[in-house]
């Protein structure tokens, strides 16, 4: 379930959760080195990753489940937040080029409904970036930041949604391999972890950083045809004894 919107501000405003800002948005930029011209949407509580895209992009808008609450953002600019429902997105089909959602898809209680709604307002060649909790990282296990509520995926997990969902992984990368402890010392080798967990491809990094691009095409699953009945035709003559 979503995390009141107070706790998850108060999070991203303690040390731990800056720490934690500038090492997932490293991942995300590496996804997205470039927004310019785009048309983004931060779905889920993306404010903390949005800021650096809001003046590169066309358009920057911030959709947060109404079940979690909302705030404005940006604080002191004319608002881009919105309270939405995350599988009525109020937007036109085709309308997106890219879509970062965090702390969305562990949250909400309708995953393959998001993915689909995702789906229909991303255009053609858009992408979607989820950042989503490692199942196999200590942060899934802790509930003291956000990453430890709602339901942690494995990469397999991960991929069988998304392409259920119409969406084909193009680009995987890892954040958060530094304990989720938020004592000094700790925090000031947060770079030391990332760049060894990095390096060693280490299983227990915190969260997923998956790229996935939307497929225009939808596959057809073949139907055994029955073989018809012999059909009688009749003949204008007796039949021969």
């Amino acid at each position: 379930m979503y995390q009141d919107i107070v706790d998850l501000r108060g999070f991203y405003s303690s040390p731990l959760g800056q720490v934690t800002r500038r090492l997932v948005n490293r991942a995300i930029r590496g996804r997205l080195p470039e927004a310019r011209g785009m048309r983004v949407v931060g779905l889920g509580y993306a404010t903390p990753y949005l800021g650096i895209f809001r003046d590169e992009g066309e358009r920057t808008f911030a959709f947060m489940p109404a079940v979690q609450g909302v705030m404005k953002w940006p604080t002191k600019l004319p608002t881009l937040s919105s309270l939405v429902h995350e599988t009525l997105l109020p937007l036109q089909d085709a309308s997106i080029d890219r879509v970062i959602a965090v702390h969305a898809l562990e949250s909400t209680f309708h995953a393959a409904e998001m993915l689909q709604e995702v789906w229909r307002v991303l255009a053609g060649g858009g992408r979607l970036i989820l950042v989503v909790p490692n199942r196999r990282g200590i942060w899934a296990r802790m509930d003291t930041t956000p990453f430890g509520h709602g339901r942690p995926y494995s990469k397999s997990q991960l991929v069988g949604i998304l392409r259920d969902a119409l969406f084909t992984p193009v680009g995987w990368d890892e954040a958060l391999w530094m304990p989720p402890f938020a004592a000094t010392p700790l925090l000031r080798t947060a770079v030391a972890w990332e760049r060894v967990g990095k390096t060693l491809s280490l299983p227990f990094a915190g969260v997923h950083v998956v790229e996935a691009a939307k497929q225009v095409w939808r596959p057809v699953q073949a139907r055994k045809v029955k073989k018809a009945d012999p059909v009688l035709v009749p003949s204008a003559e007796p039949a021969g004894i």
